[in-house]
């Protein structure tokens, strides 16, 4: 099959050779490579490559774990300089459209605009003071709260709609444990005025539901219903420490969940996936900076749902391959993506390695895709019909500088760790 794309989007799907390009037109020959629609990545932090490697061994999530770099130790150019890392990995792995929150969300975008591809940036909020957080402690820090909102509404004036569209933004208080009632209800009103989505972390940790419960005397699920957040338009993160209560109240909201099953089984967690889906929740699939190959998350998806189903066969290659391109292109508000291949899309794409052995033989694609795939054989990448990646190397930016520049800032926030 040939695709013909013009002014971006995808003009017709013809059988080889049936499309005539026109006078000046190029044609790429993909040489028998599988070609994808470029994948969705629903959950990010692109600054935290920093903790790669380190911190699974050590805790579940960088702001609760001692002994690792954190992220109000970074400058806004330090930030930058691991985003560039974070976001260029995330696009050579075949990610055309990222959600992307942090500190100094600033520097998000920026890397987002340097490598061309969609992204959804937001400032993560939080108004639990940082440094007690990684001991272990919870305590109130209004003025943190003040600044990490007055950043994320200042991305939101600078930001929205920067870079032809392809830049939005997203509102994202960090979880029900590290944001206050008052802060998490001042969320609510905000994203009921601008109609933005409300993205979050969501019952991630035994420690998260414990605290909740003892500070709010209900569970993070009943918190945030509480407060006016559970809603179509919340997009919450892991969703693993959930009673059938709380899936239910997940599920009646049609709340989205972004599962995130490979930084989930890394401390021994599997979420509830299918009774979420069964009940009514939106499912989107993403990697949360533990790695960017979207297509492990595929396959942990499919190994975990299976596990906790009792090695039933509950969960298939075409379904999951959907969570990470059609269905987060519906629930995610604020970007162009459609996750097809069809006549008006956005030529939003990836090819595979044609000579990648582990690729054949070929007989179900969504099988070979999700079983097989890793993003080790994405070689180019387009997105809205710009060439963004090109034999494995992004076209916008020197992969090289890119990677030397965030090395550099990690040996030196390791070092002040202690490590």
């Amino acid at each position: 099959m040939a695709l013909e794309i013009r002014d971006g989007r995808i003009y017709a799907i013809c059988a080889d050779h049936a499309c005539r390009p026109g006078s000046g037109e190029a044609v790429v020959d993909g040489g028998g490579a599988l070609c994808l629609p470029g994948l969705i990545n629903s959950h990010n932090h692109s600054p935290l490559m920093i903790v790669r490697g380190m911190v699974e061994d050590l805790g579940f999530a960088p702001a609760y774990t001692p002994g690792v770099p954190q992220g109000h130790w970074l400058s806004e150019e330090e930030t930058l300089a691991l985003a560039r890392l974070g976001v260029m990995e995330m696009l050579c792995a075949g990610a055309t459209t990222i959600v992307d929150y942090y500190r100094m969300p600033e520097a998000l975008a920026r890397a987002a605009e340097e490598f061309g591809l969609r992204a959804m940036v937001g400032g993560r909020v939080m108004d639990a003071d940082t440094a007690a957080l990684a001991k272990g402690h919870f305590v109130q820090d209004p003025a943190l709260g003040d600044a990490t909102l007055g950043a994320a509404m200042d991305l939101i004036e600078q930001w929205e709609g920067k870079a032809n569209g392809r830049i939005t933004t997203i509102l994202a208080p960090h979880a029900p444990d590290t944001c206050s009632r008052a802060l998490l209800t001042e969320f609510a009103d905000i994203a009921a005025k601008t109609g933005k989505q409300v993205h979050t972390h969501l019952a991630q940790s035994r420690m998260e539901v414990a605290q909740v419960i003892a500070r709010e005397g209900m569970t993070p699920t009943q918190l945030l219903q509480d407060v006016g957040l559970l809603n179509s338009d919340l997009v919450a993160a892991h969703c693993i420490f959930l009673d059938e209560a709380d899936i239910a109240r997940l599920g009646a909201a049609r709340a989205v969940v972004a599962h995130a099953p490979i930084g989930n089984a890394s401390f021994g967690a599997a979420a509830p996936i299918l009774a979420l889906r069964d009940a009514g929740a939106q499912i989107t699939l993403c990697t949360d900076t533990k790695s960017a190959d979207m297509f492990e998350a595929m396959r942990m998806a499919i190994a975990s749902a299976r596990w906790r189903a009792d090695m039933e066969f509950v969960l298939d290659a075409t379904e999951v391959f959907s969570w990470a391109t059609t269905a987060p292109a519906r629930a995610l508000k604020g970007h162009d993506a459609t996750g097809t291949l069809e006549k008006g899309a956005p030529a939003d794409l990836l090819l595979l390695d044609p000579k990648a052995a582990n690729l054949r033989p070929v007989i179900g694609g969504f099988g070979i895709v999700a079983h097989s795939g890793s993003a080790a054989n994405v070689t180019d990448v387009m997105v809205g019909g710009d060439w963004l990646v090109r034999d494995r190397l992004p076209v916008k930016a020197d992969a090289a500088e890119v990677i030397a520049s965030a090395q550099s800032v990690s040996e030196r926030l390791w070092a002040r760790a202690g490590a």
